[in-house]
């Protein structure tokens, strides 16, 4: 992947570039952002510019040896470490790690702006608990033991070191600390709240923000057939998650408001049969679709505050969602919302790591409940 390739980021892309020119490369980098920030490609873009051969003023050319199979994330250079689940079975060591590698080379290729959840239906492993086993420490040590191969650097990429087993983590900490010459550790992390403080005392912090409206509409635009009211409607809901609006695109038209409204009434009128009935409804949506809806309702706070602010004038609602929200905020306040949108966070999150959609959702709705009519 080049910096071309990618939407948005350009202060983070400037300095990134700034640095390789200055000869000032961190020796350990954590690309830092939340769920659905392009850490990711930033990360790989990055490894390409500093493998390439014939450097461009803002980017890696594309054309020379070296990026060529960083395109294909073939360099030998290039190293990966990446959560999995537990599939090698009766398979010898060797050829499971080399079958394991296509398979991400594989997904990168798919999927350039593909997150965890995408990666484990990549390769089928939905039902298995995923981590970054306690061994891999001694593959990075032992990978990075050797001079590189063809590039000036040999590069480790991690990515979501939170799901390192914490002997792994602790494994490399030395190493990480004080890595062979020119050897470079560039960590891809949304959750650096969850990893250990001596790696992230250890790294230098890259935050990498979320996309605007305007740069995800205008990649929208350009590289997909959306016409201009579905393109608005993907860029409320997606909130700057490039990944998240690709999907959506996928989705067929969907009815988030309709079943929003009937669960807050729900919750409001402490219906719970009712919430139940709708636990089961939601239990049976596909993943994406129980996101969506997540993510609609966490849209929908935010609208509900801005009202309750009287910042109108930067809401992205109208018509029948305008008239529900105006009716909503009547019955919230800013400590409801902050509440209610902590809560829903935590839903998603728990609904991402495969945990029971339908007690997921019940839970939520009768904690929903009790702060919307206490």
């Amino acid at each position: 992947m080049r910096f071309a390739d990618i939407p948005g980021s350009e202060i983070v892309r400037k300095n990134l570039i700034r640095s390789a020119k200055a000869g000032k490369v961190a020796h350990a980098l954590l690309f830092m952002g939340s769920e659905g920030a392009l850490n990711l490609p930033l990360a790989l873009a990055y490894i390409t510019y500093l493998h390439c051969e014939n450097k461009e003023e803002q980017d890696a050319c594309g054309t020379c040896a070296a990026c060529r199979k960083s395109l294909k994330y073939i360099h030998p250079d290039t190293h990966f470490v990446f959560p999995m689940g537990n599939l090698k079975g009766d398979q010898d060591e060797d050829r499971f790690k080399a079958e394991t590698l296509k398979t991400w080379r594989a997904f990168l290729l798919d999927q350039p702006f593909g997150n965890l959840h995408n990666w484990v239906n990549f390769y089928g492993g939905e039902d298995k608990q995923i981590n970054i086993s306690r061994e891999e420490s001694r593959s990075i040590i032992k990978a990075l033991s050797l001079k590189p191969f063809e590039s000036p650097y040999k590069i480790m990429l991690i990515w979501q070191p939170e799901y390192m087993h914490p002997s792994a983590a602790n494994g490399i900490l030395k190493i990480l600390e004080e890595p062979p010459p020119h050897t470079f550790f560039l960590l891809v992390t949304n959750a650096a709240e969850t990893l250990l403080p001596t790696i992230l005392s250890r790294t230098q912090i890259l935050n990498v923000p979320l996309l605007t409206d305007e740069e995800l509409n205008d990649y929208l635009s350009r590289y997909t057939d959306a016409d201009e009211l579905k393109r608005k409607k993907i860029v409320q809901l997606a909130e700057g998650n490039l990944n998240l609006a690709l999907d959506l695109l996928d989705t067929e038209e969907d009815h988030n408001q309709e079943q929003f409204t009937d669960w807050m009434r729900a919750c409001f009128k402490k219906d719970y049969s009712k919430l139940l009935g709708l636990s089961e409804d939601y239990h049976a949506l596909d993943k994406l679709s129980q996101r969506n809806l997540l993510q609609y309702g966490l849209a929908m706070m935010r609208e509900a505050l801005l009202l309750q602010s009287g910042a109108t004038s930067i809401s992205r609602v109208k018509g029948g969602e305008l008239k529900f929200i105006q009716d909503f905020s009547k019955v919230l306040d800013v400590a409801k919302i902050e509440r209610s949108s902590r809560l829903i966070g935590e839903a998603e999150y728990h609904v991402e790591r495969n945990g029971s959609a339908k007690m997921i959702f019940l839970d939520l709705s009768i904690q929903l409940a009790k702060i919307i009519n206490p």
